[in-house]
């Protein structure tokens, strides 16, 4: 039997998170999220003071200090981009498959990104960003419709179970596949053995640029696509029997996600359970409604992502730990939790 995640109608929802309340929380996150960035900017291998971070914001380099700080930004704003997408996307992909273990990195679609990515580097050359982020886009749609299609299989159709399963296997051999991709090309080995922890070190504007209007149109998307899943939420034959063109609604919803993810893996590499652990932390926050919990994961996402990268940054000074592998630490006992919680049961 799936386990869904109840949404309810938008009036019970006003009723159990008042608009006051969410307001509140929305100041709250955004002023983490702010003092998170000016730590991102001031934590380093080398310390800086106010005066630096000034002069870099106004352009200078002058000494080590500014120039530290002037390369800390793009790491910065890539962090705030790539966690909010990520965010976002999880919170999209909980909703259009009604399951609380959906994630980007669970359900393997990061992984197919990353596959495509660095089979068009090797094979077809495709070192452009732009490129990176087409072809990415492409393998995370692949992914999520293999992943789906494998978990809906059987009785019982696409239970939470059932996809989190079919993500793990396909993550596990889209694995192989890039490792056996990459080990016989030693000029990319390297690039695509970090490219494959996930992290947004040695991020500047010029490789910002192209990924912004793919995620730009991925928020957009999402965010519109609001109404739909909360109508999602209880279940296909009520949605439809409401007027919701059900498939329309999924399908929408799910391009929006994908190109998230495609995006976010692009310029950032995999990134796990930054989707899984921040829909159900707002969820505590802002309730289910869509129409709240969408922009609420997208800046906790950005949070989560920004605090690990200054995290990975501080426990391992001076060098320092991606940010994949400190969402990975975060992100794993959660997972755990959250698959005990549910009390999934398999067919």
């Amino acid at each position: 039997m799936t386990s869904v995640l109840p949404v309810p109608t938008p009036d019970a929802a006003t009723r159990r998170r008042p608009g006051s309340g969410r307001l509140l929380w929305l100041l709250v996150v955004l002023a983490v999220l702010a003092l998170l960035s000016v730590a991102s900017v001031a934590i380093g291998s080398r310390g800086v003071g106010w005066s630096d971070i000034w002069s870099a914001l106004g352009g200078s380099s002058e000494t080590i200090e500014e120039a530290a700080v002037t390369k800390r930004i793009p790491r910065t704003v890539l962090a705030v981009l790539v966690g909010s997408a990520l965010g976002l996307a999880g919170a999209v992909m909980q909703g259009v498959t009604r399951n609380p273990l959906a994630d980007p990195g669970v359900l393997g679609i990061n992984m197919g990104a990353s596959l495509a990515v660095v089979a068009g580097l090797a094979w077809f050359g495709l070192f452009t960003a732009t490129s990176r982020i087409f072809v990415a886009v492409a393998g995370a749609a692949l992914a999520a419709v293999f992943v789906y299609a494998v978990g809906a299989l059987g009785r019982g159709g696409p239970t939470p179970l059932k996809l989190a399963l079919a993500g793990a296997a396909t993550s596990a051999a889209l694995t192989s596949f890039i490792t056996a991709i990459a080990l016989p090309r030693g000029d990319i080995a390297a690039n695509v053995q970090s490219f494959q922890v996930g992290g947004v070190g040695g991020a500047t504007f010029d490789n910002l640029t192209p990924v912004l209007p793919f995620l730009a149109v991925g928020l957009v998307i999402s965010l519109l696509s609001a109404r739909g899943l909360n109508s999602l939420a209880l279940g296909d034959e009520l949605a439809a029997g409401l007027g919701e063109r059900v498939a329309v609604a999924r399908g929408v919803a799910a391009l929006g996600s994908v190109l998230l993810c495609g995006a976010a893996t692009a310029v950032a590499g995999p990134i796990w359970f930054v989707g899984l652990v921040v829909p159900h932390l707002c969820r505590l926050l802002v309730g289910v409604d869509h129409r709240w919990l969408l922009p609420f994961s997208a800046l906790a996402g950005a949070s989560l992502l920004v605090a690990s990268d200054v995290i990975g940054r501080i426990v391992a000074r001076p060098s320092e730990l991606d940010v994949g592998i400190i969402t990975a630490l975060v992100g794993a006992p959660f997972f755990i939790a959250v698959v005990r919680r549910q009390r999934v049961r398999e067919l």
